[in-house]
């Protein structure tokens, strides 16, 4: 009688029952689709972004698909920390399973003013810094440009609450490594990476960009293999796990995260295209890991890496 693989990891302070897990801005808060599955198999949730006040997103053409993969200029609708706390939390707060806010900001206050409300109002397993938004203190660059501006946001939020706390990561900058590594000294749990990639596209019937905010992240299978080259990067830089994100669509996609070193893996624009994206996932590695004789999941973590074990 074979036995049953665990897939349990931990992140920080949190216990996961798998690791996979949502990524920020393609599951909602989940609601949508509990027609499809029980939310309470995932890893973890990762829900949409809770900034400081509610936003309205940007207007025009907010997303657009692309070759393996698609553009999306949403612009961080929500209705601000304040009505996600009063709306929104008490309807996902039956769910058994870790709930993660994405956390922007534009300034290290806002960072620091949602982090203590969410911390306030319980329910809420960790933090995900989106460190990728436009300091308006620095004239519009992005918090995730430099080192120094990581870690002060990090740390301030760090200060302000005893979650489980992510730093994800931009894949638009020279050198993702040292960011993460700054990330970690600051007091980061966890790295999470990569958000999104700068892209656009053109209606040349029209002439004119098709997003209404002209530029948008690029998401999807055809970021897969920069994102698995970053978190091979990450991994060996840092010594707080690291999850995956970019493109993963199946179970073959999360093992290669997982062997390059991920201990978690994010699932985003693949549940556009199949809402079961997820649970089909968490049912292709335990397949995989029973049809390789593995008993936990933690013995392929890096499996990939110099000085790991072959396979036999």
């Amino acid at each position: 009688m074979s036995i049953e693989p665990s897939l349990a990891v931990t992140i920080g302070g949190l216990r996961l029952k798998n690791p996979v897990m949502t990524a920020s801005g393609c599951f909602g808060w989940g609601e949508e689709f509990r027609a499809y599955f029980d939310l309470n198999e995932l890893g973890a949730l990762v829900g949409k972004a809770v900034t400081a006040e509610p936003r309205p997103g940007n207007t025009g053409v907010r997303i657009h698909e692309t070759p393996a993969g698609m553009l999306n200029a949403i612009g961080l609708q929500n209705p601000g920390v304040e009505g996600f706390i009063a709306d929104i939390l008490p309807r996902i707060r039956d769910l058994n399973c870790p709930l993660i806010a994405n956390v922007p900001g534009h300034t290290v206050a806002e960072y620091v003013r949602v982090a203590r409300r969410l911390t306030e109002a319980g329910g809420i397993d960790a933090i995900e810094l989106n460190l990728s938004c436009p300091n308006v203190g620095r004239g519009g660059l992005e918090f995730c440009v430099a080192p120094e501006s990581v870690a002060e946001v990090v740390s301030a939020v760090r200060s302000a609450t005893r979650l489980t706390l992510i730093a994800k990561l931009s894949p638009n900058v020279t050198d993702v490594a040292v960011l993460a590594q700054a990330a970690q000294a600051a007091g980061a749990d966890a790295i999470s990476l990569i958000n999104t990639l700068v892209g656009m596209a053109i209606d040349v019937e029209r002439r004119r960009p098709i997003l209404g905010n002209v530029t948008g992240g690029l998401s999807g299978p055809a970021i897969r293999p920069v994102a698995l080259r970053m978190v091979y990067e990450v991994v060996g830089a840092v010594q707080v796990p690291v999850i995956g994100i970019g493109g993963i669509a199946t179970a073959r996609d999360a093992l290669e995260f997982l062997m390059a070193g991920a201990t978690a893996v994010q699932v985003g624009t693949a549940n556009f295209f199949n809402p079961r994206a997820c649970p089909e996932i968490i049912a292709g590695l335990r397949d995989w890991l029973r049809a390789h004789g593995i008993r936990d999941v933690r013995e392929i973590i890096g499996a990939a890496r110099p000085g790991a074990t072959p396979a036999p």
